[in-house]
């Protein structure tokens, strides 16, 4: 079983960009499909970008299309989210993911279907406060 561990969370203004990454410890890394969720208070956690051990295919969420990209190095354990542009609406917590499971191979059903399955490995997450 992988443990997560997140960085790179902090304070931008609108336009600002941010990169997140995620180390994994653990053997397998390169079997999970991994991922970033972000959640704010009152609000159900999101699926914001996830993707598959072959980087094929990775998901985005309609509101970071163009905005954000997800990133896996293998070799190092680690994944990122290079978040662009950002806006007051992308503030939130941010958790990365991972799971290894036949039915999270494709970092869609992890992003958008991962909660009802119920995703293996959180990281504990980190900030991301875009402010006006």
């Amino acid at each position: 079983q992988l443990q997560l561990v997140e960085s790179g969370g902090g304070s931008v203004p609108p336009g600002g960009s941010l990169r997140l990454s995620c180390t994994a410890s653990g053997v397998g890394f390169g079997t999970y499909t991994i991922g970033w969720f972000r959640q704010t208070p009152g609000k159900r956690r999101e699926g914001v970008s996830c993707v598959s051990p072959d980087e094929l295919s990775p998901y985005y969420v309609d509101s970071v299309k163009g905005r954000f990209t997800i990133s896996r190095d293998n070799a190092k354990n680690t994944f990122y989210l290079q978040m662009d542009d950002l806006k007051p609406e992308d503030t939130a917590v941010y958790y990365c993911a991972a799971d290894n499971a036949a039915v999270m191979t494709q970092g869609y059903n992890l992003c958008v279907m991962g909660d009802a399955y119920g995703i293996a490995v959180w990281g504990k997450g980190t900030p991301v406060t875009v402010f006006s």
